[in-house]
């Protein structure tokens, strides 16, 4: 595996490799990885002649300064994972590289208010930050495919718009990939290192609920999204931010199941101080 540490002989590198015919698949991360980051990369393997894999903490999406310094940061061990599974290039850029002036941090892009709602609402700026190291990740890597969780729902909306409406001359094909979860359904996520032993088998109950709540189909949208917070909110180790249901499209409020269209429930839960997210696809009514 190679590693790269500035922007100008990646794109030397890559530009040789598309330019030998060869297909580059893209899995950008903030590292700390887990299986459900192995598993993007490994689909990117089956589905590419190389992979790129990006571990770039990126401070603009941060609302919270105290989350950003107690992100977990473990390069050692995430380069030793990616060579296990056989990546090829590691892309691992400092700030300064990512954003050399204060311009370069700004976001030009508009997101057609998807940025507004659930994450949008209590963490001010996130999207923002996304949508900028997105567009320069695509526009460095400059991949065939790119490969995203579907944990993240309301990101990988708005990238897939990001793409479609800024970056189409990319030509880009956005790849969702499935939730990846412990085997007892808590959904993984680099966070999931901070929980105590205490909170990490509390916070089971998010994806449980969920599961359930997927079922519940005899009682109306908002009795469901009640009794979705009232059963978290009733274990003393947890706190609901939001729960809603909306359409996968518009990340719009679904207020009927007899509306046609997908619809997902979307989770954030505080367990102290430590913010997980979680969601589950209802199916067409």
């Amino acid at each position: 595996m190679e590693i790269f540490f500035n922007i100008s002989s990646l794109k030397k590198q890559i530009f040789e490799i598309k330019n030998s015919g060869k297909t580059v698949g893209f899995v950008p991360t903030m590292g700390a990885l887990h299986s459900g980051h192995l598993d993007l990369v490994k689909k990117a393997k089956n589905e590419n002649d190389f992979v790129v894999v990006s571990i770039f903490v990126n401070p603009t999406q941060f609302n919270n300064a105290v989350d950003l310094q107690k992100y977990p940061r473990m390069s050692e061990k995430d380069s030793e994972l990616l060579e296990k599974i056989n990546c090829d290039i590691l892309f691992s850029p400092t700030e300064s590289e990512m954003y050399p002036n204060e311009e370069s941090r700004k976001n030009p892009y508009f997101l057609n208010h998807l940025d507004k709602v659930m994450e949008g609402k209590f963490r001010k700026g996130h999207f923002d930050g996304v949508a900028v190291v997105v567009a320069k990740l695509f526009e460095i890597v400059s991949p065939h495919k790119a490969y995203f969780g579907e944990k993240d729902f309301q990101q990988l909306t708005i990238i897939r718009f990001l793409n479609e409406k800024y970056l189409s001359n990319l030509n880009i094909e956005i790849i969702p990939c499935p939730t990846i979860r412990e085997k007892d359904g808590l959904a993984m996520s680099s966070r999931n290192l901070r929980l105590s032993e205490e909170q990490r088998k509390n916070s089971v109950l998010i994806s449980q609920t969920l599961f359930q709540a997927k079922n519940l189909r005899n009682i109306s949208v908002s009795e469901l999204k009640k009794w979705v917070i009232e059963t978290i909110d009733a274990n003393p180790f947890l706190k609901t931010e939001y729960f809603e249901i909306v359409d996968t499209q518009t990340l719009q409020n679904i207020d009927s199941w007899e509306e046609k269209n997908q619809k997902i429930g979307c989770i954030a839960v505080m367990v102290g101080e430590i913010r997980l997210i979680d969601n589950v696809f209802f199916e067409k009514f």
